[in-house]
Protein backbone atom coordinates (compact mmCIF):
# COMPACT_ATOMS: atom_id res chain seq x y z
CA UNK A 1 0.00 0.00 0.00
CA UNK A 2 0.92 3.99 -0.88
CA UNK A 3 -0.27 7.03 1.24
CA UNK A 4 -1.61 9.36 -1.40
CA UNK A 5 -2.49 12.66 1.50
CA UNK A 6 -2.27 13.27 4.91
CA UNK A 7 -4.72 15.97 5.57
CA UNK A 8 -6.78 17.17 9.01
CA UNK A 9 -9.50 15.13 10.59
CA UNK A 10 -12.25 18.11 9.41
CA UNK A 11 -11.51 18.27 5.61
CA UNK A 12 -13.77 16.69 3.40
CA UNK A 13 -12.01 14.10 1.29
CA UNK A 14 -15.07 12.56 0.14
CA UNK A 15 -14.74 14.47 -3.40
CA UNK A 16 -10.73 13.63 -4.29
CA UNK A 17 -12.28 9.91 -2.88
CA UNK A 18 -14.79 9.79 -5.47
CA UNK A 19 -12.61 10.68 -8.26
CA UNK A 20 -10.44 7.59 -7.55
CA UNK A 21 -13.46 6.01 -7.59
CA UNK A 22 -14.20 7.03 -10.80
CA UNK A 23 -10.87 6.44 -12.25
CA UNK A 24 -11.25 2.69 -10.44
CA UNK A 25 -8.60 3.91 -7.76
CA UNK A 26 -8.49 1.56 -5.22
CA UNK A 27 -8.56 3.34 -2.07
CA UNK A 28 -9.42 3.87 1.68
CA UNK A 29 -9.71 6.95 3.87
CA UNK A 30 -8.40 6.31 7.53
CA UNK A 31 -7.62 7.64 10.42
CA UNK A 32 -3.91 7.81 11.60
CA UNK A 33 -1.85 10.02 14.23
CA UNK A 34 -4.45 12.42 14.55
CA UNK A 35 -5.21 12.72 10.29
CA UNK A 36 -7.02 11.41 7.53
CA UNK A 37 -5.06 9.53 5.21
CA UNK A 38 -5.82 8.43 1.92
CA UNK A 39 -4.04 5.17 1.91
CA UNK A 40 -3.96 3.33 -1.96
CA UNK A 41 -4.63 -0.56 -2.49
CA UNK A 42 -1.46 -0.71 -5.51
CA UNK A 43 1.54 1.00 -5.07
CA UNK A 44 1.66 1.21 -9.27
CA UNK A 45 -1.45 3.55 -9.08
CA UNK A 46 0.16 6.22 -7.20
CA UNK A 47 1.59 8.28 -9.78
CA UNK A 48 -1.76 8.99 -11.41
CA UNK A 49 -3.57 9.07 -8.65
CA UNK A 50 -1.30 11.92 -7.51
CA UNK A 51 -1.90 14.34 -10.84
CA UNK A 52 -5.78 13.62 -10.35
CA UNK A 53 -5.17 14.89 -6.85
CA UNK A 54 -3.19 17.65 -7.76
CA UNK A 55 -5.58 18.62 -10.73
CA UNK A 56 -8.46 18.51 -8.51
CA UNK A 57 -6.65 20.67 -6.17
CA UNK A 58 -5.71 23.31 -9.06
CA UNK A 59 -9.76 23.24 -9.80
CA UNK A 60 -9.43 21.76 -12.98
CA UNK A 61 -11.26 18.82 -12.27
CA UNK A 62 -14.84 19.87 -10.80
CA UNK A 63 -17.32 16.75 -9.64
CA UNK A 64 -20.74 17.30 -10.06
CA UNK A 65 -23.67 15.68 -8.88
CA UNK A 66 -25.87 13.78 -11.08
CA UNK A 67 -29.14 12.55 -11.08
CA UNK A 68 -28.56 8.55 -11.78
CA UNK A 69 -30.57 6.97 -13.89
CA UNK A 70 -33.18 4.07 -12.08
CA UNK A 71 -31.31 1.53 -13.44
CA UNK A 72 -27.81 2.57 -12.24
CA UNK A 73 -29.67 3.15 -8.82
CA UNK A 74 -30.74 -0.46 -8.92
CA UNK A 75 -27.30 -1.52 -9.46
CA UNK A 76 -25.67 1.02 -6.93
CA UNK A 77 -28.54 -0.39 -4.29
CA UNK A 78 -27.64 -3.97 -5.04
CA UNK A 79 -24.40 -4.36 -5.59
CA UNK A 80 -21.42 -5.13 -3.46
CA UNK A 81 -17.55 -4.61 -3.70
CA UNK A 82 -16.69 -7.64 -2.57
CA UNK A 83 -13.10 -7.03 -3.11
CA UNK A 84 -13.19 -4.84 -0.48
CA UNK A 85 -13.80 -7.70 2.63
CA UNK A 86 -11.29 -10.34 1.51
CA UNK A 87 -10.76 -11.91 4.56
CA UNK A 88 -14.24 -11.64 5.78
CA UNK A 89 -15.11 -13.92 2.24
CA UNK A 90 -12.37 -16.24 3.06
CA UNK A 91 -13.07 -16.54 6.66
CA UNK A 92 -16.67 -17.82 5.17
CA UNK A 93 -15.27 -19.75 2.39
CA UNK A 94 -12.61 -21.76 4.53
CA UNK A 95 -15.79 -22.58 6.61
CA UNK A 96 -17.74 -24.08 3.82
CA UNK A 97 -15.30 -26.19 2.85
CA UNK A 98 -14.24 -27.60 6.45
CA UNK A 99 -18.29 -28.42 6.29
CA UNK A 100 -18.41 -30.04 3.43
CA UNK A 101 -15.31 -31.70 4.43
CA UNK A 102 -17.31 -33.24 7.13
CA UNK A 103 -20.68 -33.34 5.54
CA UNK A 104 -20.10 -35.05 2.36
CA UNK A 105 -15.99 -36.91 2.84
CA UNK A 106 -17.01 -38.31 6.07
CA UNK A 107 -13.10 -38.36 6.00
CA UNK A 108 -11.84 -39.31 9.84
CA UNK A 109 -8.35 -38.64 8.71
CA UNK A 110 -9.48 -34.65 7.01
CA UNK A 111 -11.29 -34.02 9.85
CA UNK A 112 -8.83 -35.17 12.22
CA UNK A 113 -6.06 -32.46 10.28
CA UNK A 114 -8.11 -29.32 11.85
CA UNK A 115 -8.94 -30.74 14.88
CA UNK A 116 -7.46 -29.08 18.17
CA UNK A 117 -5.86 -32.81 19.01
CA UNK A 118 -5.30 -35.28 16.28
CA UNK A 119 -7.20 -38.27 17.10
CA UNK A 120 -7.93 -41.91 16.19
CA UNK A 121 -11.21 -43.45 15.24
CA UNK A 122 -11.12 -46.79 17.66
CA UNK A 123 -14.52 -48.89 18.54
CA UNK A 124 -16.48 -46.26 17.26
CA UNK A 125 -15.36 -43.45 19.56
CA UNK A 126 -12.62 -40.60 18.89
CA UNK A 127 -9.38 -41.24 21.03
CA UNK A 128 -7.19 -38.22 21.19
CA UNK A 129 -3.67 -37.36 21.60
CA UNK A 130 -1.27 -34.35 21.69
CA UNK A 131 -0.96 -32.29 18.37
CA UNK A 132 2.88 -30.91 19.65
CA UNK A 133 4.56 -29.45 16.87
CA UNK A 134 0.86 -28.37 14.67
CA UNK A 135 0.71 -24.82 15.46
CA UNK A 136 -1.96 -24.86 12.66
CA UNK A 137 -4.56 -26.31 15.53
CA UNK A 138 -4.54 -23.25 17.49
CA UNK A 139 -6.75 -21.87 14.61
CA UNK A 140 -8.24 -24.74 12.15
CA UNK A 141 -11.09 -26.00 14.75
CA UNK A 142 -12.95 -23.01 13.89
CA UNK A 143 -13.37 -24.20 10.14
CA UNK A 144 -14.69 -27.44 11.50
CA UNK A 145 -18.94 -27.15 10.94
CA UNK A 146 -21.34 -30.34 11.89
CA UNK A 147 -24.47 -29.21 10.44
CA UNK A 148 -26.48 -26.86 8.32
CA UNK A 149 -27.86 -24.29 10.79
CA UNK A 150 -24.33 -24.67 12.15
CA UNK A 151 -22.72 -23.09 9.42
CA UNK A 152 -25.34 -21.16 8.26
CA UNK A 153 -25.66 -19.26 11.55
CA UNK A 154 -22.02 -18.45 11.54
CA UNK A 155 -21.35 -17.44 7.82
CA UNK A 156 -24.46 -14.91 8.38
CA UNK A 157 -23.33 -13.67 11.44
CA UNK A 158 -19.45 -13.37 10.56
CA UNK A 159 -20.93 -11.43 6.88
CA UNK A 160 -22.76 -9.05 8.63
CA UNK A 161 -19.57 -8.32 11.67
CA UNK A 162 -17.16 -8.88 9.61
CA UNK A 163 -17.93 -6.50 6.56
CA UNK A 164 -18.51 -3.57 8.92
CA UNK A 165 -15.32 -4.25 10.87
CA UNK A 166 -13.08 -4.84 7.72
CA UNK A 167 -14.55 -2.13 5.87
CA UNK A 168 -13.86 0.46 8.57
CA UNK A 169 -10.76 -0.84 10.27
CA UNK A 170 -9.23 -2.66 7.00
CA UNK A 171 -8.34 -5.95 5.83
CA UNK A 172 -5.28 -6.41 8.23
CA UNK A 173 -6.98 -5.42 11.34
CA UNK A 174 -9.57 -7.43 10.32
CA UNK A 175 -6.52 -10.44 9.82
CA UNK A 176 -5.39 -10.23 13.41
CA UNK A 177 -8.62 -9.86 15.16
CA UNK A 178 -9.55 -12.96 14.14
CA UNK A 179 -5.90 -14.80 14.43
CA UNK A 180 -6.15 -13.48 18.20
CA UNK A 181 -9.81 -14.56 18.88
CA UNK A 182 -9.54 -18.02 16.81
CA UNK A 183 -6.90 -18.96 18.89
CA UNK A 184 -8.12 -17.51 22.39
CA UNK A 185 -11.47 -19.09 21.64
CA UNK A 186 -9.83 -22.51 20.61
CA UNK A 187 -7.61 -22.78 23.56
CA UNK A 188 -10.04 -21.87 26.20
CA UNK A 189 -12.58 -24.55 25.15
CA UNK A 190 -9.54 -26.97 25.33
CA UNK A 191 -8.28 -26.02 28.65
CA UNK A 192 -11.68 -26.18 29.93
CA UNK A 193 -13.00 -29.65 28.23
CA UNK A 194 -10.07 -31.15 28.00
CA UNK A 195 -9.51 -33.14 24.65
CA UNK A 196 -13.12 -33.32 23.01
CA UNK A 197 -14.60 -32.55 19.55
CA UNK A 198 -15.48 -29.54 18.88
CA UNK A 199 -15.57 -26.96 15.52
CA UNK A 200 -16.88 -23.87 14.77
CA UNK A 201 -16.43 -20.46 13.70
CA UNK A 202 -18.99 -19.14 16.30
CA UNK A 203 -16.19 -18.61 19.15
CA UNK A 204 -14.65 -16.07 16.87
CA UNK A 205 -18.01 -14.21 15.56
CA UNK A 206 -18.97 -13.72 19.47
CA UNK A 207 -14.91 -12.16 19.41
CA UNK A 208 -16.18 -10.14 16.37
CA UNK A 209 -19.61 -9.24 17.94
CA UNK A 210 -17.77 -8.04 21.39
CA UNK A 211 -15.15 -6.00 19.04
CA UNK A 212 -17.74 -4.16 17.02
CA UNK A 213 -19.84 -3.28 20.49
CA UNK A 214 -17.14 -1.72 22.33
CA UNK A 215 -15.06 -0.24 20.27
CA UNK A 216 -18.18 1.28 18.10
CA UNK A 217 -19.07 2.61 21.63
CA UNK A 218 -16.26 4.16 22.86
CA UNK A 219 -14.88 5.60 19.41
CA UNK A 220 -17.56 7.93 17.71
CA UNK A 221 -15.72 7.51 13.98
CA UNK A 222 -16.97 3.79 14.58
CA UNK A 223 -20.34 4.31 15.45
CA UNK A 224 -21.92 2.63 12.15
CA UNK A 225 -19.73 -0.77 13.40
CA UNK A 226 -21.78 -1.26 16.48
CA UNK A 227 -24.25 -3.66 16.23
CA UNK A 228 -27.67 -2.22 17.68
CA UNK A 229 -28.57 -3.21 21.39
CA UNK A 230 -31.66 -5.96 20.29
CA UNK A 231 -29.28 -7.83 18.36
CA UNK A 232 -26.19 -7.72 21.32
CA UNK A 233 -29.01 -8.73 23.76
CA UNK A 234 -30.20 -11.46 21.78
CA UNK A 235 -26.54 -12.78 21.19
CA UNK A 236 -26.07 -12.43 24.51
CA UNK A 237 -29.08 -14.05 25.85
CA UNK A 238 -28.53 -17.18 23.36
CA UNK A 239 -25.21 -17.50 24.84
CA UNK A 240 -26.54 -17.52 28.58
CA UNK A 241 -29.66 -19.89 27.68
CA UNK A 242 -26.31 -22.28 26.17
CA UNK A 243 -24.80 -21.79 29.13
CA UNK A 244 -27.46 -22.40 31.06
CA UNK A 245 -27.56 -26.21 30.35
CA UNK A 246 -31.05 -26.64 28.79
CA UNK A 247 -29.57 -27.21 25.01
CA UNK A 248 -27.60 -29.79 26.49
CA UNK A 249 -31.31 -31.20 27.45
CA UNK A 250 -32.11 -30.88 24.00
CA UNK A 251 -29.50 -33.09 22.61
CA UNK A 252 -27.23 -30.47 21.05
CA UNK A 253 -23.61 -30.11 22.04
CA UNK A 254 -22.34 -26.23 22.14
CA UNK A 255 -18.98 -24.83 22.72
CA UNK A 256 -19.88 -22.51 25.25
CA UNK A 257 -16.81 -21.54 26.22
CA UNK A 258 -15.24 -20.74 23.29
CA UNK A 259 -18.35 -18.20 23.21
CA UNK A 260 -18.04 -16.65 26.19
CA UNK A 261 -13.86 -16.03 25.45
CA UNK A 262 -14.37 -15.83 22.30
CA UNK A 263 -16.78 -12.07 23.51
CA UNK A 264 -14.40 -11.51 26.38
CA UNK A 265 -11.26 -11.23 24.05
CA UNK A 266 -13.28 -9.22 21.27
CA UNK A 267 -14.51 -7.17 23.76
CA UNK A 268 -10.99 -6.35 25.09
CA UNK A 269 -9.28 -5.56 21.83
CA UNK A 270 -12.56 -3.05 21.16
CA UNK A 271 -11.59 -1.54 23.99
CA UNK A 272 -8.03 -1.19 23.50
CA UNK A 273 -8.12 -0.03 19.60
CA UNK A 274 -11.10 2.36 20.27
CA UNK A 275 -9.36 4.33 22.84
CA UNK A 276 -5.58 3.96 21.33
CA UNK A 277 -7.04 5.63 18.71
CA UNK A 278 -9.53 8.25 20.21
CA UNK A 279 -6.50 9.52 22.15
CA UNK A 280 -4.68 10.15 19.01
CA UNK A 281 -7.25 11.96 17.11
Amino acid sequence: MSDLLRAPLDADLRPLSALLYQQRILHRVVEEGGEQVVRLAQPADLERAAELMTRWQDGEIELRRTTPSPSATARASSGINLAAYPVTLALIALSMLGFFLVYLSGSVELVGLLTYNPFEWVGGRPAFVEGDGQPWRLITPVFLHFGWTHIVFNSLWCWDLGKRIEGTLGSLNMLGLFLVTAIVSNTAQDWVTGPVLFGGLSGVVYGLLGFAFVAGRLNSRWSPIAPAVPVMLFMVGWLVFCMSGLVDVLGFSVANTAHLSGLLCGAAMGAVFALRYRSSA
